[in-house]
């Protein structure tokens, strides 16, 4: 049993947590502004390397670096879209879709030039995990991890629940048409959502980074599990993103457990394959998600 919590369950939780941050950028952005952000991706990986730029120059420990790293990504978001998403706000939807693919690509290739393309970790050296209850073996990364998970989406809730703005972005996203009507200023609530949505890209980034280690492709590679997550919450739902998220985590870790024998159910390198399948029975079956989220 306590085999199954250090390295299924635990590993699952933490993966979950790193999805449903991803996931909550993705499925705001759809929400309010009405396409699917593929460059979503790359701006983790900017986050989680302007953090070990911090890491790197200052000593910081890379929870200390993560507020420069969310403000860092949540500019040059906010830049991105008055530069390139801009001007396309009016044309159809497949025209921002292409168009974010480009700047996936030139994200990915300035991280690549600014910090190379080897494999980076944050911390060198062997980190011992800590022994609970003399066989519960957690490592301290995780504990960060969750915990800064859990603080983050209590901000976001504290944000979209209590603020002027979080209200009014909720508002444009239901009905955009009928927010412009009341008066409520959309031009600002664009540049919020991207910063929302960057700095939670950039969280999820710099966890990404703790748990693993660096790479220009490491937020490409999870773009899929992250699409299935939203998905699953039901787009344009915040809170349904964090519960795909977590689903999607748990599913990818529990799917190499040995239920039948002792082999395991699936090979750890199918992972990802579960997130699609989830995400294509999703579509099939229940396209609005479980939260009944935004169906085009």
């Amino acid at each position: 049993m306590l085999e199954f919590i250090n390295f299924y369950l635990i590993p699952g939780l933490v993966l979950g947590s790193i999805y449903a941050l991803g996931a909550i950028g993705v499925s705001m952005l759809f929400g309010i502004l009405r396409f699917a952000h593929f460059a979503h991706g790359d701006l983790m990986t900017l986050g989680a390397y302007l953090a070990l730029t911090v890491v790197l120059a200052l000593g910081w420990s890379p929870m200390m670096a993560l507020p420069i790293a969310i403000a860092g990504t949540a500019a040059v978001a906010v830049g991105i879209d008055w530069a390139f998403y801009r001007p396309f706000r009016s044309s159809p939807t497949i025209v921002l879709v292409i168009a974010s693919f480009g700047i996936a690509l030139m994200v990915r290739a300035a991280v690549q030039l600014f910090w190379g393309v080897e494999v980076t970790p944050y911390q060198t050296g062997i980190q011992r995990p800590i022994i609970l209850f003399d066989a519960l073996r957690v490592a301290e990364r995780h504990f960060v991890i969750v915990g800064g998970t859990i603080f983050l989406v209590g901000v976001m809730h504290y944000f979209l629940a209590y603020t002027r703005m979080g209200k009014a972005m909720r508002a444009m996203s239901d009905d955009a048409n009928l927010a412009r009507v009341t008066g409520i200023n959309t031009k600002k609530i664009i540049v919020w959502t991207w910063i929302m949505g960057a700095g939670m890209a950039a969280a999820a980034g710099v966890f990404l980074g703790m748990d693993t280690q660096l790479n220009p492709n490491m937020g490409w590679d999870l773009l899929l599990p992250i699409f299935a997550a939203a998905i699953l919450g039901g787009l344009g739902r915040p809170y349904g993103a964090i519960a795909g998220g977590m689903v999607i985590g748990f599913m990818e870790e529990l799917s190499s457990y040995p239920w039948i024998g002792t082999e395991p159910l699936l090979e750890p390198s199918y992972k990802t394959a579960v997130a699609f399948a989830v995400m294509v029975l999703m579509l099939i079956v229940r396209p609005s998600g479980l939260f009944r989220g935004r169906v085009f």
